[in-house]
């Protein structure tokens, strides 16, 4: 049985590593559309069902993981940063408040497909303006949802559910989803 991880994350790479030893690696290429009358978990779910929909279509004869993670804060869906200064004003604004990282996670094969999410609430370190000038200036909040990542020290404070979630691939879920999909094969 082979598998792909329809991403070219690298942090979901790794993740991935930890349930998979063999998996290729084909990233999904379509463009990102957020269907804003859906509620934050159903846009997690449709994002990672449209990836691993697109590069099923191309594998079929393989079991495919497409996966997408959104940032929700006060209500609204927060991406990746368009830029330098969008990331400054997205950690200006999660700067000592609380909101929540939903992981969608989509498996398919021939036979089924499984999809699901989890949710992780995540509350910030109230953030200094230099803080947030050097953190962004290191380019890592800049291809990222929420415009940070949960393993760069000194921005999160707490968090409550999967640490794997918030890093782009919750571990436990996709183990689960992979088990259902393949369980007859």
């Amino acid at each position: 049985m082979k598998f792909v991880l329809a991403s070219a994350s690298p942090r979901r790479r790794e993740l991935l590593g930890q349930i998979l030893n063999e998996f290729e690696i084909i990233p999904a290429e379509s463009e990102e559309k957020v269907n804003i009358s859906l509620f934050p978990e159903q846009t997690a779910c449709a994002l990672a069902e449209s990836k691993c929909d697109e590069v099923f279509a191309a594998n079929g004869d393989k079991t495919v993981i497409g996966c997408d993670t959104v940032v929700v804060f006060n209500g609204e869906i927060l991406g990746k940063p368009a830029d330098a200064a969008d990331a400054v004003k997205t950690l200006k604004a999660l700067s000592g408040k609380t909101h929540f990282v939903i992981t969608g996670v989509c498996v398919q094969n021939k036979f089924k497909k499984l999809i699901g999410y989890d949710k992780t609430e995540v509350k910030f370190n109230a953030l200094s303006e230099e803080f947030i000038k050097n953190y962004v200036a290191g380019g890592s909040p800049l291809d990222k949802a929420g415009s940070y990542g949960i393993q760069d020290g000194g921005v999160v404070k707490e968090y409550f559910g999967s640490y794997t979630n918030v890093v782009g691939l919750p571990v436990t879920l996709t183990k689960k989803l992979l088990d259902g999909v393949c369980a007859d094969l």
